[in-house]
């Protein structure tokens, strides 16, 4: 079972040609580039809402949610995890560009739940100094997502915590699932 809507066989002739997938994804660009106009759109997105998830392949956002090209402010990480940074992007995206809304999506099947604080130590032992950032693995998803969104509404930085929601994406059948946040 292929899964990607590209194959490795894709992959393959890409470096049999003597190119790379970057090459491969800056021949798309061109190809993209030249049929495209500016939407005339401004920073702020039109729904006025901001979506922290996972960065799993897996995951297309825009049509599981329904959202076109400005819609919405994306923030991505491994987990979908907020962390300083995502406060720090959140914040922005609040102050300054007028979001109102925050949507955490977590999703079943996540690499973080098989990995450990270890992994850091791992890291420091094969190249000689230790990560500044926690790995945040996690072995139960729904509670993930109540500490996510317990970040959220927490954070002094941020001006609107009261339409915070947490869903699980079901990687099987493409459905979201809200957890309580209690």
């Amino acid at each position: 079972m292929s899964t990607s809507a590209h194959t490795s066989a894709d992959a393959a002739d890409v470096i049999r040609t003597g190119g790379t997938v970057t090459d491969r994804l800056v021949e798309a660009n061109e190809r993209y580039a030249s049929r495209f106009t500016d939407p005339g759109m401004d920073a702020k997105p039109v729904l006025q809402v901001a979506v922290v998830a996972c960065m799993d392949a897996r995951l297309d956002l825009h049509a599981a949610l329904g959202l076109e090209l400005g819609d919405c402010h994306t923030i991505r990480n491994a987990g979908g995890v907020v962390t300083d940074d995502v406060i720090r992007s959140l914040t922005i995206s609040q102050r300054a560009l007028k979001t109102r809304s925050v949507v955490l999506i977590h999703h079943t099947g996540c690499g973080l739940e098989s990995l450990t604080e270890d992994f850091r130590h791992e890291l420091e032992m094969e190249v000689g100094q230790r990560p500044a950032w926690a790995v945040e693995a996690f072995r139960d998803v729904e509670q993930d997502v109540r500490q996510s969104m317990q970040r959220v509404r927490t954070s002094p930085f941020l001006l609107h915590t009261d339409d915070v929601r947490g869903f699980v994406f079901d990687v099987t059948t493409g459905l979201l699932r809200e957890i309580d946040p209690s």
